[in-house]
């Protein structure tokens, strides 16, 4: 596959966010015409992730009590990122029966502005910068942006507007209305003011479950939309641990759930971009260096 190059110029066959993937083989250019719906194409992945390194880490780079303090999501995030990066596969979507590769690397979550049964929620979509700062700064440093602006100044996403106004429609008007929608969203013809901040127009939607207290290690993909991977924060929790001699140890540790279309890459793929996950997270550090730094497995 040949190395897209920022700013390259749009050939035709690439969409407004993504470039159309040229070189594929037989079986993956059949297979969104045999499978056509990414729902019906999910694989399921769950890692154990021990959390000693990512807690040491964390009190490193609040030592300094900065305003906005570091967390186990910023870390995840972070890890998540950089492994798109490395991966590019991972950002890769199909849409129209075609393979397309995402211009950006961008992460989405939802904000809650309360811990309240009926507190409204906010979607943030990040945009990563690869040529920026490093993927912990990033992410740290976007979220508090956007977080901010929610919670202190009651902002809320252009998704969501565009959302109050549309159900304010007559039933058969929305149908019709969100049909149209779904036609452009297959030719990648939706204007850029509905998928800059959609969640299920970005990298990866991660959802932390474990800052509810909530146990689950699975979600849903889209057939609207272009996102194709999904990924799930469990609740932390005491685990048991054996070393090489059999002895147990109870250590802090949570699982991390992917979703991803296994229509975009295969089985050998997607492990070793688990592993290269993995590896980060129990090696924070390697999230201080720049976004496109190869990591050795």
């Amino acid at each position: 596959m040949e190395k897209k190059q920022k700013g390259e110029k749009r050939r035709r066959g690439d969409r407004r966010d993504a470039y159309l993937i040229r070189e594929l083989d037989s079986m993956h250019k059949f297979m969104p015409f045999l499978l056509p719906n990414r729902c019906d194409n999910e694989a399921c992945m769950s890692e154990l992730v021990e959390l000693s390194a990512i807690n040491e880490y964390v009190k490193k780079l609040n030592a300094d009590n900065p305003e906005f303090r570091y967390t186990l999501f910023h870390v995840i995030c972070a890890a998540i990122v950089k492994t798109i990066a490395l991966r590019p596969k991972l950002n890769w979507f199909i849409s129209g029966y075609r393979y397309y590769e995402r211009k950006e690397i961008s992460i989405s979550f939802v904000v809650k502005k309360t811990f309240e049964d009926e507190a409204r929620e906010a979607l943030a979509i990040l945009k990563i910068d690869r040529d920026g700062e490093n993927p912990i700064k990033q992410i740290h440093d976007k979220t508090e942006k956007f977080v901010t602006a929610v919670r202190k100044h009651d902002e809320q996403d252009s998704t969501t507007d565009i959302m109050d106004i549309l159900v304010k429609l007559p039933r058969w008007l929305l149908k019709l209305v969100t049909g149209i929608i779904n036609k452009l969203d297959n030719r990648g013809k939706l204007p850029k003011s509905m998928t800059e901040s959609d969640p299920y127009c970005s990298s990866v939607f991660v959802s932390n479950l474990g800052s509810i207290k909530m146990h689950a290690s699975y979600h849903h993909l889209t057939n609207y939309g272009n996102n194709s991977l999904f990924a799930i924060i469990d609740e932390k929790h005491l685990h048991p641990f054996f070393d090489e001699n059999g002895n147990c140890e109870m250590r802090e540790a949570l699982r991390l759930g992917l979703t991803v279309d296994e229509r975009i890459a295969d089985g050998t793929y997607f492990a070793k971009s688990v592993r290269l996950m993995k590896k980060l997270l129990e090696n924070p550090e390697l999230l201080e260096q720049p976004i496109n730094t190869p990591v050795e497995l």
